[in-house]
C-alpha cells in the first residue's frame, strides 16, 4: 500500500512539473519581444508588467528592447518604402520606353500600310484604291466603246449583206440583159445577112 501510495505521489509530482513547463513553454510562445509584430511585443509588455496602484511597471530592458524593436521596424519599412520608390521609378521608366516604343511601333505600322496601299504609276505616288477605279473606269470605258463598235461593225456588216445582195441582184439582171442585147444583135445580124442575100 505504501509502494502504491509513494508510486502515485511520485507520478502526480511528473505530471505537475510537466504541465508548468507547458504552462511556460506557452507564455513564451503568447509573446516575447524577440520576435513578433509590434502590436504583439506591445501585448506582451503589458502581460509581464507588474502593477501599481493604476499603473503598470515596465523594466527599462523591456522598454529599450521595445523601441529598439520599433526603430528597426521603421528601417525595415522606410527601406521597403525606398525600394519600392525606386522600383515605381524603374517602372515609370520602363512604361515611357515602352510608350515610346510603342508609338514608334505605330510610326511604322502606319508608313506600312501608307506604303503598301500606295505605289508609283509614271512617276507619280498614287491611292491603290484611286488606280483600282481608274482602272474599272478605263476598264468601263472600254466595254461601252467595244459595244458601240460592234453595233457599228453589225450595222455596217448588214449595209455590205444587203450591198451584196443588191450587186448580186443588179449582176444577175445586167447578164440577163447583155444577153437579152446579145441575142437581139446576133438577130439583127442574121436578118441584115439575110437582106443583104436577098438582095443579091
Amino acid at each position: 500500500m505504501l509502494k502504491v501510495f509513494t508510486l502515485f505521489s511520485l507520478l502526480l509530482v511528473v505530471i505537475g512539473n510537466g504541465n508548468l513547463a507547458f504552462a511556460q513553454e506557452d507564455t513564451a510562445e503568447q509573446g516575447s519581444l524577440n520576435s513578433g509584430t509590434i502590436d504583439s511585443q506591445f501585448d506582451y509588455i503589458y502581460s509581464i508588467s507588474n502593477n501599481f496602484q493604476e499603473y503598470k511597471v515596465v523594466k527599462r530592458t523591456n522598454l529599450d528592447k521595445l523601441k529598439s524593436n520599433i526603430l528597426d521596424s521603421m528601417r525595415t519599412m522606410r527601406q521597403e518604402v525606398l525600394d519600392l520608390k525606386t522600383l515605381i521609378s524603374n517602372q515609370k521608366d520602363s512604361i515611357g520606353s515602352m510608350n515610346e516604343i510603342l508609338l514608334q511601333a505605330e510610326t511604322e505600322k502606319e508608313e506600312a500600310i501608307a506604303a503598301k496601299d500606295n505605289f508609283t504609276f509614271l512617276g507619280m505616288g498614287i491611292h491603290k484604291a484611286v488606280y483600282s477605279s481608274m482602272m474599272w473606269l478605263i476598264v468601263a470605258i472600254l466595254a461601252v466603246a467595244l459595244g458601240f463598235f460592234s453595233m457599228q461593225f453589225f450595222r455596217s456588216f448588214k449595209k455590205i449583206k444587203k450591198a451584196q445582195n443588191d450587186l448580186a441582184e443588179v449582176q444577175e439582171e445586167f447578164d440577163s440583159h447583155r444577153k437579152n442585147t446579145l441575142e437581139r444583135e446576133r438577130k439583127l445580124k442574121r436578118e441584115l445577112i439575110d437582106a443583104q442575100m436577098g438582095k443579091k
